[in-house]
């Protein structure tokens, strides 16, 4: 059985993901090109280091101590999945939170898990004042079907800092 909950910034440390599998075989992505979204072959194998999960651990702590969500699915006590989202609206009228992580482990894909994180991170959002979760995500086409399922579409308003820091991943947004 999946146990669902918010983390808390004194658990949050490296071994904390010691059997998380931070792993993917990406064959296509989406990109948008001449204004317009196309598949294209972009062959590559996403998988994380040891000083990979260092900075997700700095980053994840520096989202609770703004005032920010974490929250994590595991399964017999070991982490399979998270999410997180940053404290403070952006976007003007769009009053978007950016949802900045939300990650399964390779081998709890497919079980809803990932659908679980981003339901609760849409609930957190609204409780917190936003209309919508804003997504800078990743272009493989397997994540893009995953957030088109979850109701996503491409943002209104593009966040410029995301942009320049992974020109490639599609920017989205989905009501909340």
């Amino acid at each position: 059985m999946i146990e669902y909950r918010t983390l808390s910034k004194d658990e949050l440390c490296v071994e904390l993901f010691k059997d998380f599998i931070r792993h993917q075989v990406v064959t296509k992505c989406r990109r948008r090109e001449n204004n317009e979204w196309v598949i294209k072959d972009a062959p590559f194998i996403d998988d994380w280091t040891k000083e990979d999960y260092k900075v997700l651990v700095s980053c994840l702590k520096n989202t609770l101590a703004s005032g920010g969500f974490v929250y994590a699915a595991f399964f017999n006590d070991a982490l399979k999945g998270f999410v997180s989202v940053e404290s403070g609206l952006f976007g003007g009228e769009q009053k978007y939170l950016d949802l900045t992580s939300i990650h399964v482990s390779e081998d709890m894909r497919g079980q809803g898990i990932g659908a679980a994180l981003f339901l609760a991170a849409k609930k957190w959002a609204k409780e917190n004042g936003a209309e919508k979760l804003y997504i800078s995500s990743h272009s493989a086409v397997e994540t893009q079907a995953f957030y088109k399922k979850m109701g996503c579409v491409e943002a209104q308003s593009y966040h410029s800092g995301h942009v320049e820091a992974e020109p490639c991943d599609c920017q989205l947004e989905c009501p909340v």
